[in-house]
């Protein structure tokens, strides 16, 4: 057993400044590497030893990618950074009166701090919907997903219960945002594609997808021309989109709507809606709508010292009144620019306001279906879209393997339809689940 006591730190002394960066997301990353020339130490805590390219979390739920191609080790990323200290710990709790990061095993001094914390689910409350639904923000959880789908392939196709056969082909994903419609796209190719030469003896048209969205339209951050293209690409496919609707509950076996209609199912994939991921010791009035308030610098109001990057970070701006979009082109810039203003600080120089370039939103569909929203009032539909969409993540990817790892995929997919990682490595069982948890010891034992 682990014993925290026996555990430190083991950060170095140092006379230089200390920077210390909650979160090694998009902003956390940035931020750190573009202080690698800088005269500082940097300080890297995560939850995990990885970044991941979050935008494919879909593809790993889906079987499209490993979850190895989208990750790339924190480590590996900063092995040349001479002064560059990376622990895999949470931080329980800053205090910024004493300067003072806490973790599980000791506390840390910091000269500046930077939450890059990010944003997780958010259940609004339900915790029935937070203990029997799917979310996706993580790997472990793509993974979580992949089992359960190829799961419920399988038990489909050796069960003589029409009804529970049905419950497990039906699928629904609450939220029409670019998580929900990449994962319902993927899910529906894989239905054409991929499931009949899997399972020659279910009948796939019986297998329902359906996509919930609480607003009015597909794609709500986009534009409404991209969020009509979005919704009939996916209705191509044969995707039920359901507008105007709201998951009321769910126990794991019904999704119940707010209107009272039911559909049976036991995989209900949550991209409804997220939150920041706050940590203790930031002030009440320091927060707003479930984030961290900054000024134009991004430090954090009535702090000194402190800012916050990325999600978490609510910078009211006239063009942004809401903040910056929850999406990975902030966080990238926000990580940069603050790296320039530390400089600054350093040389007692006059800091400068961040202002962000907004260089358009991507949501794919399916093969050959994407859109694009473009600064210039552009909107773009189709191949096209479809074509940008790929050049820009293979570009923002991490790493020349990664890179090469998910363009040959997609190589291998585009010729082939196939998608080679099917497998169910990690079963998932809910813990509740005794059939399930009988069913999988006896197989074991087996």
């Amino acid at each position: 057993m682990l014993q925290y006591d026996k555990l430190s730190l083991n950060i170095p002394d140092t006379t230089k400044p200390r920077v210390v960066i909650i979160g090694g997301g998009f902003g956390g990353m940035n931020l750190a590497k573009s202080l690698r020339d800088t005269d500082v130490q940097v300080v890297l805590f995560d939850r995990q030893n990885y970044n991941g390219f979050w935008p494919l979390l879909y593809q790993v739920a889906t079987a499209g990618l490993e979850a190895d191609s989208i990750a790339e080790p924190f480590r590996k990323m900063f092995d040349d950074h001479k002064d560059f200290h990376f622990r895999m710990v949470r931080v329980n709790k800053i205090d910024p009166a004493t300067k003072t990061v806490t973790t599980l095993i000791g506390d840390l001094r910091y000269d500046y701090l930077v939450i890059a914390s990010g944003s997780k689910s958010n259940f609004f409350g339900n915790e029935q919907i937070q203990k029997y639904a799917f979310p996706l923000k993580t790997i472990p959880e793509a993974l979580n997903i992949r089992s359960q789908l190829l799961q419920c392939f399988e038990q489909a196709s050796i069960t003589r219960d029409p009804a529970e056969r049905q419950s497990l082909l039906n699928f629904v994903i609450a939220g029409a945002g670019p998580t929900g419609v990449e994962m319902a796209g993927s899910l529906a190719e894989m239905r054409k594609h991929v499931l009949p030469a899997d399972y020659p003896g279910l009948d796939f048209s019986q297998m329902n997808i359906y996509v919930v969205e609480g607003l009015s339209k597909v794609l709500p951050p986009m534009s409404d021309e991209a969020g009509q293209k979005a919704q009939r690409y996916l209705e191509d496919l044969g995707v039920i989109v359901k507008l105007n609707t709201l998951v009321d509950s769910y126990d794991g076996e019904t999704v119940t709507f707010k209107g009272g209609e039911q559909i049976k199912t036991q995989t209900l994939v949550w991209g409804a809606g997220v939150t920041g991921a706050l940590i203790d010791g930031i002030p009440a009035e320091s927060l707003e709508r479930g984030r961290i308030l900054v000024d134009p610098i991004n430090r954090v109001q009535g702090l000194t010292d402190v800012f916050a990057i990325g999600d978490i970070a609510f910078m009211k701006t006239e063009k942004w009144p809401k903040g910056h979009p929850g999406v990975a082109q902030p966080a990238i810039q926000q990580g940069n620019h603050l790296a320039k203003n530390l400089r600054r600080m350093l040389k007692n120089e006059p800091t400068e306001p961040f202002e962000y370039f907004d260089k358009g939103s991507l949501a794919i569909v399916g093969r050959s279906r994407a859109v694009a929203d473009l600064p210039g009032n552009i909107h773009l539909g189709g191949f096209i879209a479809w074509m940008a969409w790929l050049f820009v993540h293979i570009w923002y990817l991490v790493g020349f393997r990664s890179k090469l790892i998910v363009f040959s995929n997609w190589m291998y997919r585009l010729f082939t339809y196939q998608r080679g990682t099917r497998l169910i490595i990690r079963p998932f069982i809910r813990k509740d689940d005794k059939v399930a948890n009988e069913i999988m010891l006896k197989n074991e034992v087996a």
